[in-house]
């Protein structure tokens, strides 16, 4: 199968049901949003066996580990996942808590005043809050 190798490259082995999760994760024409909640039910939904809630964490985190899944914080107790690891920005709808890309070209630039010593930034990127 095509995610062997990027499973053991994360350092896990490729069972059936890591590799099941690749295909959920991996196999779509577009970007995939999710929290760890939001992907235990797709595999539930599109799997007929059951895939422990441990295993998906694990997964997840190991592939975020090898920079294969962005972790995109949207509050303090609230984290989404993304399949696109660019750097990009985001819309965060608050009533259906949904994550919708918005691409660089959408925003202008960002100037940073203030410094950290000894620190430089990496990247910037733009988490826009959206209600009703």
């Amino acid at each position: 199968m095509k995610y062997i190798e990027k499973l053991r490259n994360s350092g896990l082995r490729p069972t059936k049901q890591r590799l099941q999760i690749c295909e959920v994760l991996f196999d779509t024409e577009s970007t995939f949003h999710f929290t760890i909640n939001q992907l235990e039910q797709r595999i539930k939904s599109k799997i007929d066996n059951k895939i422990s809630l441990a295993t998906i964490y694990n997964t997840v985190h190991a592939f975020e580990k090898k920079g294969y899944l962005k972790q995109i914080p949207i509050n303090s107790n609230q984290t989404y996942f993304d399949t696109n690891v660019t750097d990009h920005h985001h819309f965060y709808d608050l009533k259906n808590e949904k994550l919708i890309d918005l691409e660089n070209s959408d925003v202008g630039p960002i100037n940073i005043k203030r410094k950290i010593n000894g620190k430089k930034i990496k990247s910037i990127e733009v988490l826009v809050k959206l209600e009703d």
